[in-house]
């Protein structure tokens, strides 16, 4: 478990490092102006060549690779939840990095969060282990019809 929580809290910094930078560069690029195709076409053309836009999307991407490996080694009811401390990432990526201030309010959910993985955290803990299935029998067919 200790390795699933690793890739667990690596995926969650790659992804909090990519909000981070899709954010300065969002803020870069600017607001659209008017929701017209001219706007658009220059939004998207100054993001796909924006480095802060391309490095927050290549965070997201091994955020999601993290999450693909994880998908395949645990149960989606453990690992979903426990993506939510991506909120507490963000939270604090978004003070030191983009000098974000968050009121008591916020900071009351964040620690819900964190209450809330350390519930669904200890739950995977204290799960009886698993039974292998029995074998099938010799000359058993392996499926039914």
């Amino acid at each position: 478990m200790i390795k699933l929580l690793l890739i667990l809290l690596i995926g969650l910094a790659c992804e909090s490092a990519g909000v981070v930078m899709l954010k300065k560069g969002i803020t870069r690029i600017g607001d659209l102006q008017a929701v017209s195709l001219s706007e658009i076409v220059r939004v998207v053309k100054t993001g796909v060549t924006s480095p802060a836009i391309l490095g927050g999307v290549f965070f997201e991407a091994l955020f999601f690779l993290c999450l693909l490996i994880l998908m395949g080694r645990s149960d989606i009811s453990f690992l979903w939840p426990l993506t939510g401390l991506s909120f507490v990432f963000a939270t604090f990526a978004a003070i030191i990095f983009l000098q974000e201030q968050v009121s008591a309010v916020r900071w009351v959910g964040v620690a819900l969060i964190v209450i809330g993985a350390g519930f669904i955290s200890y739950s995977e803990h204290a799960k009886p282990g698993r039974v292998a299935a029995p074998a099938a029998a010799e000359g058993a067919p392996l499926s039914r019809p």
